[in-house]
């Protein structure tokens, strides 16, 4: 593996889900690809280049990690030092954005929760776990988490919510219709922002989404402005990752000629969402596009350029 062998092992890590969540897969890039950047001594493009493909490939539905590396991968400079040192400050910008985004989405989005609400969250977001903590620091609230098969991203929710002495209650995915009435509000993360404001998340958010809205509870979204999609800007969608069947079923199953399918995200219309807390303020789905123009500086291409985004992100 040679000098790719710390990157060799943080894609590993990341295809593993050691280092999980998009926010930390995010700034975990960002912080590899800073390390690896002091390291080079010659032919430093391509290697930053080779880098940057090998993390790319981890998680194809992570936009948090596209926008990370494309982020620190927008050096310049002339000579290997300067561009040494523009990927290290790139990178710790990037780190500094993510550090500081979740804790503004916390502050803006706590203010919507009523003291006394029940709040249910779904796999383990910090963004949305920034929202709940800074809710359960200024009155008194309970949460509902599910366990977020089949990796229990859940009991990783609950455990850390358990720490801050927040009243929580774990309970199986297929409860939540259930346990819908019960709540004042459903509040998730996002790994990807479409730009007319779908939502790409956990596997399981999309039917929490329309539980929620058969009962009339408000559904809301913390994400980082990192988090939002400028691919789809230009009509390519979100690949949606599935991960191997082991997950799911043991070897005795899949054995047997059972097919097992185990996709890791799925999409929740922009009609089920009534809000999107960003670090730079709450918006409606709909305001998607304007994110990805104004704040990730993207431009809308031409009309030969465009196609249209599928309807089922409608």
């Amino acid at each position: 593996m040679g000098e790719f062998e710390h990157i060799i092992e943080s894609a590993r890590r990341i295809v593993d889900m050691e280092v999980r969540g998009a926010g930390r897969i995010a700034r975990f890039a960002a912080e590899v690809l800073m390390r690896f950047a002091e390291e080079i001594e010659k032919d430093f493009d391509e290697k930053m280049s080779e880098a940057s493909k090998i993390l790319l490939n981890t998680r194809p539905t992570a936009v948090s990690l596209y926008n990370s590396v494309n982020y620190v991968m927008n050096y310049s400079g002339d000579s290997v030092e300067e561009k040494r040192k523009d990927v290290i400050r790139r990178a710790r910008e990037f780190i500094q954005w993510v550090d500081s985004a979740k804790r503004e989405i916390g502050r803006i989005g706590a203010r919507r929760i009523r003291s006394g609400s029940t709040i249910l969250t779904h796999c383990n977001s910090s963004a949305a776990l920034s929202v709940i903590k800074e809710a359960a620091r200024k009155g008194d609230i309970r949460v509902y988490a599910t366990e977020s098969r089949p990796r229990y991203q859940g009991h990783i929710t609950v455990r850390e919510l358990a720490d801050e002495g927040i009243d929580v209650t774990l309970i199986v995915d297929s409860a939540v219709r259930y346990f819908m009435r019960e709540m004042d509000y459903v509040v998730v993360g996002a790994d990807a922002i479409t730009v007319n404001g779908a939502l790409i998340n956990k596997i399981g958010t999309s039917q929490i989404a329309l539980c929620a809205s058969e009962a009339r509870i408000p559904f809301i979204v913390a994400a980082e402005t990192y988090k939002f999609s400028p691919k789809t800007l230009s009509g390519e969608t979100v690949v949606i990752e599935e991960r191997d069947p082991s997950e799911v079923a043991p070897e005795s199953i899949r054995k047997s000629g059972v097919k097992v399918r185990n996709p890791a995200f799925d999409i929740t219309p922009r009609r089920y969402i009534d809000l999107i807390v960003t670090e730079i303020g709450a918006i409606p789905p709909e305001m998607a596009y304007v994110v990805i123009k104004e704040r990730l500086g993207y431009t809308i291409p031409s009309k030969e350029e465009i196609t249209l985004v599928p309807e089922h992100y409608d």
